[in-house]
């Protein structure tokens, strides 16, 4: 596989790797545009412990001056965190951001990218992008969909996120042959919500069952991603019909702002927390602690089982 030389695996990482020890990604925009400060370390360093706790070893993903970084220690996650002005990073400009100095917070698209060059199965998130509301006439759709289609990695997550039009982007997945999988639930995941309100494809009930059908996947040879999605408890979702007020004022506010494209979605995120008076971002960050605790029991799992079958 090409691209190695650019790869900057923190020893950690690339002793588990070398194992054949579980090993999780963790994406980096999270951190650099999807929270406040300080919540955005404090999600970062969550991540991270709930994937130790489940017995994984983290690897967040970053560009920093011209090298894809698999693995930051304390304090370049701290200066990640605190880094201002600093591109997102997808499948479009993943080289161009390499080319300039600087750290570059990864998406799902190019964590995903990352993570399969590195021989990382499992990738953990909030949630996915997808298709927009309206993206059948802007054709607002996020690369997160491409990369899903064509990356043999599973991203662990709380479903589409709540500001997409979440039945086009399931439909999306479906065209792409991308498995969607509940985790303990018959509904996608919600993301803020508990349940999306649309049915799963699939449905598994332990991190051992989702361990099976990633091999099962990948034995088929069929070498797109698998999406997991992991459900927020209900004591901590918000009502659906709070979220969806939310997010439609937030976009009318984005339209009235003229902010399209990338900054769309920091921005709507932003303002839901605003209006939810902080309820969402608490949710956020448990969504980000249960999914990289799921991903790292997954880990764990898929790297026992192959260890039993050799």
């Amino acid at each position: 596989m090409t691209g190695h030389h650019l790869l900057d695996i923190q020893p950690e990482v690339a002793s588990a790797l070398a194992e054949g020890a579980a090993v999780v990604a963790l994406e980096s925009t999270i951190t650099t545009h999807g929270l406040p400060r300080p919540d955005n370390l404090e999600a970062a360093r969550m991540a991270e412990a709930a994937v130790r706790e489940a017995g994984a070893v983290p690897a967040t993903v970053a560009v920093h001056d011209g090298r894809i970084r698999l693995g930051l220690v304390p304090a370049e996650l701290a200066e990640l965190a605190d880094a201002r002005d600093i591109p997102k990073v997808s499948r479009q400009n993943l080289a161009g951001v390499l080319a300039r100095p600087g750290w570059g917070g990864t998406t799902v698209s190019a964590t995903m990218i990352a993570a399969h060059r590195a021989g990382i199965e499992v990738f953990a998130t909030g949630g996915i992008g997808g298709v927009h509301r309206g993206g059948e006439s802007s054709m607002d759709i996020s690369a997160d969909l491409g990369e899903l289609a064509r990356t043999p990695v599973t991203v662990v997550c709380a479903g589409p996120k709540s500001i997409l039009d979440v039945g086009r982007t399931l439909e999306a997945l479906e065209t792409r042959g991308v498995p969607v999988v509940a985790l303990g639930s018959d509904e996608v995941a919600g993301f803020y919500s508990r349940s999306s309100g649309h049915r799963a494809p699939l449905r598994v009930d332990s991190p051992a069952e989702a361990a099976r059908l990633i091999a099962l996947q990948r034995e088929l040879g069929l070498d797109t991603g698998i999406l997991v999605t992991v459900p927020l408890p209900a004591e901590i979702a918000l009502p659906e019909e709070e979220v969806a007020a939310a997010v439609e004022q937030a976009e009318a506010e984005a339209r009235e702002a003229g902010i399209r494209g990338p900054a769309s979605t920091p921005f709507v995120l932003g303002r839901v927390a605003h209006i939810t008076g902080g309820r969402s971002v608490a949710a956020n960050l448990e969504i980000i602690r249960r999914d990289a605790l799921a991903a790292g029991r997954i880990a764990v799992a898929l790297s026992a089982s192959r260890r039993d079958s050799r």
